[in-house]
Formats: structure tokens, C-alpha cells, sequence
């Protein structure tokens, strides 16, 4: 019977600094140091409106804004249909003939809209939900955005680069430039 009372104790101590204590404090460690991530890394617009996180990418379609990674799920158009916000790629090799009849619409739309596209600008990525692009993907629209909102490419190119994170600690990926934040931008200029 003392064992038994023992280990009841034992798991009831460790429940509550497991389930209790330790997410308790790692959330005031969030909240205190970190407050931008802990709270999903929104971004709000001149109006202080929320409109997005730096960490999903949204659907642009507007002449006037660059375009970014296109999204399977279609995460941020269609809450109806996917209220559950889940995410994921289309899974097709590239034999498959369905990635092609896929991907082909947005080859068309980029080259109708004079940008040579990139492979980031038409396949998803692995989440479907990237908010980057490569810089190449940014600059090919370059042209298109400036003609759009008539500013110089200059001007364009400058908050491209402003709006460019680096890779992950320096030495893992590829540079990306974050779309809404350059849209966000744009919008202020």
C-alpha cells in the first residue's frame, strides 16, 4: 500500500510540473522575450487591422501587388471548404500528368502577364503555405508591379531587398523575399 500511495504522489507531482508548471513558465518566456512570434507574427495594416501572418502565405491576384507561391489547399481564400485552416502539398510526382495540367493555368497567367515564371511562382511548397519567394521570383515581376502602380523599378527593386530574410542562421536555405510584407510595403510607399 505505500508503494502504491508513492507512485500516485509521484505521478500527481510530475502531472502538475509537466502539464502545469513548465507550460506555464514557457508561455510567460514566450510572452515576455518573444511576443511577436508567440502570438502568430501578425501583421497589421495603416489601420492597425490585422490581415495576415508573416508566416502564411496569402493569395494576390492584383496587377498592383507581386504574386506568390500558389497554394493547393488554397489555405487563405477558402475558409468555407477548409474551416479547419489545414495545410499540404499535392503530393504528384513530376511524371504525373495531373501536375502538369496543374501547374499549366499558372504558367499561362504569368506569361500573359509578361513574367517569365520561376518553379517557385507555379508548384506548391511542401505546407502550402510559404509566404516567400525566391528573389529571382520577385524581380521577374518587377516590370509588371512598377507599370501597374507607375513607380520605377528602382524603387521596386530597393524594397525587394529591404524585405529579403537571409538564410536560417546564416548558413541553411535559400534567401526568400516574404510576400505580404513587400505588398505591405508597397501599399505604404
Amino acid at each position: 500500500m505505500r508503494d502504491l500511495v508513492i507512485a500516485i504522489r509521484s505521478s500527481i507531482v510530475l502531472w502538475v510540473l509537466t502539464a502545469l508548471i513548465y507550460p506555464l513558465v514557457i508561455l510567460v518566456i514566450a510572452q515576455v522575450g518573444f511576443p511577436f512570434q508567440a502570438n502568430g507574427s501578425l501583421l497589421t495594416n495603416s489601420s492597425q487591422q490585422v490581415i495576415g501572418s508573416a508566416l502564411i502565405g496569402q493569395s494576390f491576384t492584383s496587377e498592383r501587388y507581386f504574386w506568390g507561391r500558389p497554394s493547393v489547399v488554397n489555405y487563405s481564400e477558402n475558409k468555407e471548404a477548409n474551416p479547419t485552416g489545414v495545410s499540404g502539398a499535392s503530393n504528384l510526382a513530376p511524371s504525373n500528368p495531373e501536375l502538369l495540367k496543374r501547374i499549366k493555368p499558372e504558367i499561362d497567367r504569368f506569361q500573359k502577364a509578361g513574367v517569365k515564371p520561376t518553379a517557385d511562382l507555379v508548384y506548391s511548397s511542401g505546407s502550402g503555405l510559404d509566404p516567400h519567394i525566391s528573389i529571382a521570383a520577385a524581380q521577374a515581376q518587377v516590370n509588371r508591379v512598377a507599370q501597374a502602380r507607375n513607380l520605377s523599378s528602382d524603387q521596386l527593386n530597393t524594397l525587394i531587398e529591404k524585405h529579403t530574410d537571409g538564410r536560417f542562421l546564416g548558413i541553411f536555405g535559400e534567401p526568400g523575399v516574404n510576400v505580404l510584407q513587400l505588398n505591405l510595403a508597397l501599399d505604404q510607399l
